[in-house]
């Protein structure tokens, strides 16, 4: 080989190496890319069971959820007979609830969305989606781990300055290959660990790969616990934004 093929060569192959190299993805696209598996790139249609456990008792609530990017949301609660028809629905930064009993429709203030949803260890904006996990924090790679034999990035998401968010901060677990969150810790402001959610039963669901049960495991309650089930979800299915209303609360089923 002579000199100027030795030149050529060592010019593709670091040319092979730098395209590689740059489509390797950020920690943020990576995040993105797990955050719109499980919620949808558009929209999301699911039918979900949640089961809160305490030291002495447990209850289960099923429920409907349906979501338009991170600006709408709309959730149904279908049993038990007590909270049927019950609907929470969140426009852009206003959230509302609506109980038919009493016939009353209130505005959630922003004071209320770290407190826990139907007497649960989710909090009203892991239901109604205020925070984004993509664009209010800062991602770094930490590292790689094993979990249930599927290798994981560990993802560090710190809360960025100007964020409406209540974690300080938080760790992800994300399937290399499938791109699955499998595990959350999530810190209040102050770093101390505030509860734990894990991943599980993975699904094919409208053909896609997701855990279809999330157990979420506050740090200081023993015995509490709370599980959502995903029993069947469609994404990305046409939702008109007028569906998402105050109107429609009281009468979606």
């Amino acid at each position: 080989m002579n000199k100027n093929s030795s030149i050529l060569a060592l010019l593709l192959i670091t040319g092979i190496f730098m395209s590689a190299a740059g489509q390797e993805l950020s920690p943020r696209e990576i995040v993105r890319k797990a955050d719109e598996k499980f919620n949808g790139e558009k929209t999301s249609t699911s039918v979900m069971a949640m089961t809160i456990v305490r030291p002495t008792w447990e209850r289960t609530i099923e429920f409907k959820n349906w979501t338009s990017g991170k600006e709408f949301a709309l959730t149904l609660i279908t049993a038990p007979a007590r909270d049927k028809g019950q609907s929470f629905l969140k426009r852009q930064n206003e959230m509302w609830s609506w109980n038919p009993i009493i016939g009353r429709l209130i505005k959630l203030p922003p004071s209320m969305m770290s407190q826990g949803w139907m007497g649960s260890d989710y909090t009203n904006d892991d239901i109604l989606k205020e925070s984004s996990v993509v664009n209010d924090y800062n991602h770094e790679i930490v590292g790689e781990e094993e979990l249930d034999g599927r290798i994981c990035y560990k993802i560090k998401m710190v809360a960025k300055e100007d964020a409406a968010v209540i974690w300080g901060h938080q760790m992800r677990w994300i399937d290399k290959k499938d791109f699955l969150f499998l595990k959350s810790e999530l810190y209040d402001e102050d770093g101390y660990l505030v509860r734990t959610e894990t991943g599980s039963e993975i699904k094919s669901m409208d053909g896609r790969l997701i855990p279809s049960r999330i157990e979420l495991v506050p740090s200081e309650e023993e015995g509490h616990m709370t599980i959502i089930e995903i029993r069947k979800i469609q994404f990305n299915k046409t939702i008109n934004e007028s569906f998402f209303s105050q109107q429609n609360m009281k009468r979606v089923r």
